[in-house]
């Protein structure tokens, strides 16, 4: 009579067993766990290639590309270790649960990469590279497409203007023309005025910038240009 083993019962044959990683392993379990993390370092060494040549903020990181390769390795190791044995699963969820992360990370593209090295790395543990590499690849092509693709004729720019008086407001709005622009903020001190316009330029056209610098009352003007994100 065949008999089956129920929920109840894998639990406590998993919790039993759970001493079991502290006995010797064979030559061929322990090259298997080598081969496993030298996968999950080749994963994260193309993820830290792909942050550099997709990067498109103000300030490159490096400490953060070298976190991507290490959490890919790190993630590869930690399910190699907790792969079927539920108490050390369990024990590793407990444990990894009170850890706090303080690090406010301000570009949605760099958490974008943490989530795709923690899958990787995952995918890696599990014996599934194929899927790690997969994903990469796509993941690669798709920001090698979408980051580098330039639209000359869809330039975004902020322009700060300082200036003095009522009238030149007017001014800088007609030199502006026909462009589409939008007004993000103007600071008053009694005669002086700063305003920022958020301008899309069409064919890196940059002489209206000249236009409104040889206005009268205006003292300078900033040109900056920028990738659509605006702070206050």
């Amino acid at each position: 009579m065949e008999s089956t083993l129920g929920f109840k019962d894998i639990i406590k044959k998993s919790v039993l067993e759970a001493g079991s990683f502290l006995q010797p392993h064979s030559l061929s379990t322990m090259i298997q766990v080598v081969e496993y993390i030298l996968l999950g370092l080749i994963i994260g060494l193309l993820l830290y290639w792909l942050y550099r040549k997709t990067y498109a903020g103000v300030v490159y990181s490096q400490a953060f590309a070298i976190s991507l390769a290490g959490m890919a390795v790190l993630t590869t190791a930690i399910i190699v270790t907790i792969q079927s044995n539920i108490g050390l699963s369990l024990g590793m969820v407990g444990a990894l649960s009170i850890v706090r992360y303080r690090t406010a990370i301000k570009d949605p593209m760099d958490l974008m990469f943490l989530f795709w090295a923690v899958a990787a790395g995952i995918a890696t543990g599990a014996g599934l590279f194929y899927i790690a590499l997969f994903l990469s690849l796509i993941m690669g092509l798709l920001l090698f497409l979408l980051r580098h693709r330039k639209h000359v004729r869809d330039q975004m720019y902020i322009i700060l203007v300082h200036y003095t008086g009522n009238e030149t407001e007017y001014d800088v709005r007609r030199a502006l023309n026909t462009m589409p622009y939008q007004i993000k903020s103007k600071t008053m001190r009694k005669e002086d005025v700063e305003m920022a316009i958020e301008v899309r330029v069409k064919r890196e056209n940059l002489a209206f910038a000249d236009t409104i610098r040889n206005l009268r009352d205006v003292r300078d003007v900033t040109l900056v240009q920028y990738d659509g994100d605006y702070i206050d």
